[in-house]
């Protein structure tokens, strides 16, 4: 079933950022009947020049589509990609039987209401978060942590693999695909914060920058962040592939869900402070590397932005 082919099947994708223009890229290459939509004038238009229709609205989307899969910011952004607002949202139009693919990091109950109201309506639907960057998107490698019903896994699960190199299936209906994502943001943000901070230290006591690099990224103390994030900070470029307030909304999902159990994360509490700071500070659109902007006393290398 993963493997089987998607050349021709109908598959939409609303929000072509970084990861969903390289996901609607890895779609067209597996050969699928791609529909883009994009809030932004002339994002869909221009992806589809290549191959594909450019769709103005997630309901015209919908409607030529057997799965649609949502790569956009939050759950109110999905919120209104799915119900919109008049004719304008996606689940209105969706041909019952069809699946809605969520790929957006959220709060795992509201996946799960997400998933109910769907298959009230007689729809589909697959818990889907996505992890891996821009470049792993664009190379379709980049991982899927999935939940949903078997009806909704059989028929997108095929889709899913067209995009990824990892596609994990870890319950059977939504949920648990939510939780396992901000669990990796926990550990993403953690890391970036570290990261940042090991950095900053080094460019306080006067270490070469790129010769902190190098040697971290050859030893123990190493982490992906590290190598990934701290070569933005080397360049001097935050431009934003994931931003700062992409990590004080997820952060602050991961901190929710502890509250509401009670349970203790003091090193999550205290990055989601970092990226705040960062935030308030007015790097909240720059690369979440523009963490390391809020330690004092520091020059940071290559231009600043």
């Amino acid at each position: 079933m993963t493997e089987r082919s998607i050349a021709g099947r109908r598959v939409g994708l609303i929000g072509l950022g970084a990861m969903g223009s390289g996901m609607a890229g890895s779609l067209r290459r597996a050969g699928a009947d791609v529909s883009v939509c994009d809030a932004r004038d002339g994002v869909a238009a221009a992806f589809a020049v290549q191959g594909g229709s450019a769709c103005a609205t997630p309901a015209e989307l919908a409607a030529r589509s057997e799965v649609i899969v949502s790569v956009v910011v939050n759950a109110a952004q999905t919120e209104a990609v799915l119900f919109g607002t008049g004719d304008d949202g996606a689940a209105a139009a969706m041909r019952p039987g069809s699946v809605f693919v969520m790929c957006s990091t959220v709060d795992p109950n509201v996946s799960i209401a997400f998933e109910r109201r769907l298959e009230a309506m007689g729809l589909l639907y697959v818990d889907a978060p996505i992890s891996g960057g821009a470049a792993k998107a664009a190379s379709g490698e980049m991982t899927v942590m999935g939940a949903a019903r078997d009806a909704a896994w059989a028929i997108a699960a095929p889709v899913l693999h067209a995009m990824a190199a990892k596609v994990y299936r870890l319950g059977d209906r939504a949920g648990n695909g939510s939780k396992v994502k901000i669990i990796n943001q926990l550990l993403a943000g953690v890391h970036i914060a570290a990261a940042a901070e090991a950095m900053a230290l080094g460019l306080r006591e006067g270490v070469d920058a790129a010769a902190l690099y190098e040697v971290i990224t050859h030893s123990a103390g190493n982490s992906w962040m590290f190598e990934n994030r701290m070569a933005h900070v080397l360049a001097g470029d935050y431009t934003p592939l994931s931003a700062v307030d992409i990590f004080v909304k997820d952060l602050g999902l991961v901190l929710d869900t502890a509250r509401a159990s009670k349970f203790p994360l003091p090193l999550a509490s205290t990055a989601h402070q970092m990226f705040m700071q960062a935030s308030t500070a007015g790097f909240a659109k720059e690369d979440d590397a523009a963490v390391i902007k809020i330690f004092p006393g520091i020059d940071l290398p290559g231009p600043r932005r």
